[in-house]
């Protein structure tokens, strides 16, 4: 059976208004509500699955932030994962952690606890990289599968189906490999009370990049954030010749 390690990230809830700072240096996060990225969450879901279906053996979550992100890691273990390893990273340094410093964080925590398959979703609903998979895939030199919406496991391959623009694809991976989950591939169950209870109990492990020999030094500045332009008030016209004139008094018609 499979060892699965599956990359979590505490992102602002997706029903939370984002707020820029007043400075401009980025959005507000003090007081405002946080959870796990809902496309960590549908990996989070597929490797339990795989764990009830006896394909995987053991699950551990990884994230990478500040001492809340334990909150995060709580949740995974909550729905089903067995172990949780906390990489924390805090302040400025976390402010500008970028995808490539989280895959080799992955990448070396992935050969470190000798896992067959890493899993993470296909993006985080606050920067929208969609990055982390391919970089792991790339310093593990492993195969990846991105954007799935259906996992099948054979004894030494995975067949993945996932999206293109031209409808789906199936592509054949040999283990160890690296997959990103799409919305489709699940739907992530809640964690019950009980299980939330339990998840108290088992193991969190805490550690650092310097532990890991990663280095997570800035590779970018943020030089400003702003909120997008706000969208003018439409206009119901009366007829098809107001809405020419309108458009010639634009500079869109001549």
């Amino acid at each position: 059976m499979a060892r699965v390690l599956v990359g979590v990230k505490r992102v602002i809830d997706y029903a939370v208004k984002i707020r820029v700072k007043p400075d401009k240096t980025g959005v507000v996060t003090d007081g405002v509500k946080h959870s796990m990225n809902p496309f960590d969450e549908i990996a989070v879901e597929e490797a339990v699955r795989m764990k009830e279906k006896k394909i995987a053996s053991e699950i551990i979550a990884v994230s990478c932030g500040p001492a809340q992100a334990q909150e995060t890691l709580r949740t995974a273990l909550a729905m089903g994962v067995d172990k949780a390893i906390h990489v924390e990273i805090a302040g400025p340094e976390y402010e500008t952690l970028q995808p490539i410093h989280v895959s080799k964080i992955l990448a070396k925590l992935a050969k470190d606890e000798k896992v067959d398959m890493v899993i993470v979703g296909k993006q985080a609903i606050d920067d929208d990289s969609n990055q982390t998979a391919q970089m792991t895939a790339a310093f593990l030199d492993w195969p990846q599968a991105t954007f799935a919406s259906e996992i099948q496991k054979g004894d030494k391959d995975i067949t993945v189906k996932r999206e293109v623009d031209g409808g789906m694809e199936t592509v054949k991976c040999k283990l160890p490999a690296v997959i990103s989950a799409d919305l489709r591939l699940n739907e992530p169950r809640y964690a019950t009370l009980p299980n939330i209870m339990k998840a108290k109990k088992k193991p969190l492990k805490k550690m650092t990049p310097k532990d890991l020999g990663v280095d997570t030094a800035a590779r970018i500045e943020v030089v400003s954030v702003e909120d997008p332009p706000v969208r003018q008030a439409g206009v119901i016209l009366p007829d098809v010749d107001t809405l020419v004139g309108k458009l010639k008094e634009a500079g869109f018609a001549k």
